[in-house]
């Protein structure tokens, strides 16, 4: 694709942290001024600084900041913004959103109202593609009524069924269940959860597959009938149906390649038929004979979408911009060559033991350096006077993400940058820990050499299937490989290594409330 830079009208970025920084970067790069909105916990956050104007928006808790929609549209025209960047979490999925930007005379940098609306419901989006010949995940025909519903539905396929929310996703209002005993608490639980986090307690049940690999395909449309694909992602190493190691290509799919053509070629013709425009995503399960089922498409760019851009050497954000601007011409399928793998990986501020975020003041971070590395983070790096991983935001401190010729290769990159990594708490005049600071880092060593991760045995109960990677003794020792590669990289880059709530009678607090955090993702 021919760059082209030209100077652009601002673009406004309905979001905050590293994504915010990410999507300014290539903007900037296109020519396009770029403004920031805050709320009053990211006054000083670096995605503010980074963005050439600012405005504040509001209190900290997202209901009264990003999530307001009026806020940030009389932000853009007050910079003069002609476009608006939803990123990925907060308004990026609400059509409501869409509509009221193109009734202000703004250009949304995504998917048409429509297709959210078409695409965004689960079970709406289920009977779309099952009518393109798409195979779903045995389920209910729409939202269920009550628990004995679940039940009925459950003697006719068997057991186990996944009880999850018709809006949103990220695992919120989601819950597997084994047995016919567990299905009334299940399915209370899990409205519960789906209605505080979506205001919409609906619920619809589906078929458990065993063995399952989270899979997904990465597509891109031009609006207008044209749509390609950009590879594909595996997901499946996850906690509480959270990502937390990402990938391309997909372990599955190189033993099944004619899966991998079936499941591409299904969602480019769905991309097209709905005349999809911009980043978008086909979320699947394919099980251990390689038989795959549609789930879910996320109509917004994803977290983990610096793997596909790895692998492509496409930038998917330059792409919608690109096309928000009417300046894209659609890259034709056989231009996008995949090469080599990427593994991407999630630094969170929390408790590996439980996975419940640990939110607190970030002392100094010394980053991974080398080649094919990629840090992304709205968190400064080296000694750091304020950065704080606030209670009212998503816990994530930085995404990780490294490229390899192999995936022996990428796995090997990160094992190395894992090491290197240092998050510290901050310390007193005279040395001493001020206060903690929990990340899941450790438990990201173990994993990068866990022997079903490294193999690519990737299936989504990897993580309780190991249990040695969530106990106490997480070793903070490196391998001798590992000492020699970290040695090198001293050497020669100058680097400096170092190394639901959901719980029942825990107090409450927004990090309690799983709903407050894990929605904004």
């Amino acid at each position: 694709m021919k760059f082209n830079y030209k100077k652009r009208e601002p673009v406004l970025i309905a979001n905050r942290g590293e994504i915010a920084i990410r999507i300014a970067r290539t903007a900037k790069m296109l020519g396009f001024q770029t403004v920031a909105v805050f709320s009053e916990a990211d006054r000083f956050s670096e995605h503010v600084k980074f963005c050439d104007r600012a405005e504040y928006i509001g209190e900290s808790e997202p209901k009264n900041s990003y999530l307001l929609a009026d806020k940030i549209i009389a932000a853009a025209k007050k910079h003069g913004a002609k476009y608006v960047h939803p990123g990925f979490g907060f308004l990026s999925e609400r059509a409501h959103f869409v509509e009221a930007c193109e009734k202000a005379g703004l250009v949304f940098v995504g998917p048409t109202a429509h297709s959210m609306n078409v695409m965004g419901d689960k079970i709406t989006a289920r009977r779309t593609v099952e009518k393109l010949e798409m195979p779903g995940v045995p389920g209910s025909p729409g939202a269920i009524k009550d628990a004995n519903e679940a039940l009925d539905f459950a003697r006719k396929v068997k057991l186990p069924i996944l009880l999850k929310a018709t809006a949103g996703g990220g695992g919120k209002g989601m819950r597997r269940v084994d047995t016919e005993e567990e299905i009334p608490a299940a399915f209370e639980g899990a409205s519960r959860e789906a209605l505080a986090a979506f205001g919409d307690g609906s619920m619809y049940v589906e078929k458990y597959i065993l063995e399952p690999h989270h899979v997904e395909i990465q597509v891109f449309g031009d609006g207008k009938g044209g749509a390609i694909h950009l590879g594909e992602r595996e997901c499946s190493i996850q906690r509480r149906h959270q990502k937390v190691w990402e990938e391309s290509p997909s372990p599955i799919l190189e033993k099944f390649p004619e899966t991998r053509k079936k499941m591409q070629e299904a969602a480019v013709r769905v991309s097209r038929e709905i005349k999809y425009a911009g980043a978008g995503t086909f979320e699947f399960i394919v099980d251990g004979a390689g038989d795959w089922f549609f789930l879910e498409m996320n109509t917004r760019l994803q977290v983990e979408h610096p793997v596909s851009e790895w692998v492509t050497g496409m930038d998917i954000v330059e792409l919608q911009l690109l096309l928000a601007a009417g300046e894209l011409e659609l890259p034709k399928q056989e231009e996008i060559i995949l090469s080599g793998s990427s593994i991407e990986v999630r630094i969170y501020a929390e408790d590996p033991h439980h996975f419940l975020p640990a939110p607190g003041k970030i002392g100094k971070i010394i980053q991974p350096n080398g080649p094919f590395l990629r840090w992304d983070s709205a968190y400064e790096t080296g000694p750091v006077l304020q950065s704080e991983v606030s209670m009212f935001y998503d816990p994530m401190i930085a995404k990780l993400s490294v490229w390899g010729r192999s995936r022996d290769e990428a796995v090997a990159r990160m094992r190395v940058a894992l090491d290197e990594l240092s998050i510290e708490a901050p310390k007193t005049a005279s040395g001493e820990i001020k206060g903690s600071l929990k990340t899941n880092v450790a438990f990201l060593r173990k994993l990068v050499r866990c022997t079903d991760a490294v193999e690519g045995n990737t299936t989504t109960d990897l993580i309780p299937r190991n249990p040695s990677l969530t106990t106490d003794e997480i070793s903070k020792e490196v391998s001798d490989e590992t000492a020699i590669a970290l040695s090198l990289l001293r050497l020669t880059e100058g680097s400096e290594a170092t190394v639901d709530s959901g719980v029942q009678g825990a107090p409450v607090s927004n990090w309690n409330q799983r709903a407050k955090w894990e929605s904004l993702r």
